[in-house]
């Protein structure tokens, strides 16, 4: 069972299984249509700001922020602790005691923004997770439709924010192209890097 089928996957159990049957509740690299999915470009020097303004003024209630790397997960927690946000990281780097306290904090609340590397996001299955941000964009659409996948479960709504810097411009259109679907833009102020390149 998966929220999505990696090539490499499905062609390792075309190898190892002799005619089995495939079961999809969804096309894939569709999103969830009760997710508001919007597009914030940025300087990548601004995304930490930029998270903490948006995790301050939406109405969160859990939200899940995936980075790329171990390393930037843990820069992006003492950045949000530093705003007096309450955060957690869960990546390959703690141990198993360490991420099973994490998640049971994530789930009961006292910890409210949970970042975390896709791979050590696998795992995670807990309900209420208001807003999914991409505070990097994902170099693969299926991490992409698996990350805000996180979020609209059970029948609620869901917010998924991607910040996109210049360099990451290429992974986006490769997402839009893959859930044939052009997301829409929004500009928050003080983070339009469009308007300072045209001045």
């Amino acid at each position: 069972f998966s929220a999505t089928m990696p090539q490499d996957i499905a062609e390792l159990a075309r190898h190892m299984l002799k005619d089995p049957a495939k079961v999809s509740v969804t096309p894939q690299a569709t999103t969830v249509e009760r997710i508001a999915q919007r597009i914030v470009h940025v300087d990548r020097g601004s995304k930490p700001k930029m998270l903490s303004d948006i995790i301050l003024a939406e109405k969160v209630d859990r939200v899940l922020v995936f980075t790329r790397t171990k390393h930037g997960a843990d820069k992006v927690v003492r950045g949000l602790i530093k705003d007096g946000i309450s955060a957690e990281a869960i990546h390959g780097n703690k141990s198993q005691n360490q991420r099973e306290r994490v998640l049971k904090d994530f789930r009961n609340g006292r910890v409210k923004t949970l970042v975390a590397t896709d791979i050590a996001a696998r795992g995670i299955d807990v309900e209420g997770i208001s807003h999914v941000i991409n505070f990097d964009v994902p170099a693969s659409p299926d991490d992409y439709v698996h990350r805000v996948g996180r979020t609209a479960r059970a029948e609620q709504k869901g917010d998924a924010f991607l910040f996109v810097a210049p360099e990451e411009e290429g992974n986006l259109r490769a997402i839009e192209r893959a859930i044939h679907n052009q997301l829409p833009r929004v500009v928050l102020p003080g983070f339009d890097y469009t308007k300072k390149a045209a001045e």
